[in-house]
């Protein structure tokens, strides 16, 4: 069950949550990961690649920008937006097209906020000590899928 608040006590429970949430994308989402340095976000993103069948290394994209996967169902792009200066660096990293083709995870998505579709999950991850959780907040048709997912 995908719950809107999912406590994230150690990285078992991150992982459950990429494999809840795994079997219920398909080409075209795109998961907004929001949160401080440290929160979980490029955790999770690693535990969703496996749970969608990327098997080796799964280097975080922060210095590369982006690193694509493809998979037998879709292809997947994880951005890392932290070092965009500005939106429009988001045309030369072919964002358009990695919505319109596949999955899009992409991390620090504020950076590119007037970029974001209207369709789109956003997972916001916090901590306060060593209490972590994830925070879904649904947008445009994500409102209605998550809900049938609960």
């Amino acid at each position: 069950m995908i719950s809107l608040d999912n406590p994230l006590p150690d990285l078992a429970a991150t992982g459950q949550l990429a494999q809840r949430l795994a079997p219920h994308l398909h080409a075209g989402d795109v998961l907004a990961l929001q949160g401080a340095l440290g929160a979980g976000k490029t955790t999770f993103a690693r535990a969703l690649l496996q749970a969608l069948g990327i098997t080796g290394e799964v280097p975080s994209p922060t210095f590369t920008l982006l690193q694509t996967y493809e998979t037998p169902n879709f292809p997947i792009h994880h951005f890392d937006l932290y070092r965009l200066k500005d939106e429009s660096e988001l045309d030369e990293l072919g964002w358009d097209d990695a919505c319109a083709e596949g999955l899009v995870i992409v991390e620090w998505p504020e950076r590119g906020e007037g970029r974001m579709p209207d369709d789109r999950l956003v997972m916001e991850f916090a901590m306060n000590g060593n209490d972590r959780h994830c925070r879904l907040k649904p947008y445009g048709a994500w409102v209605k899928r998550l809900r049938d997912m609960s």
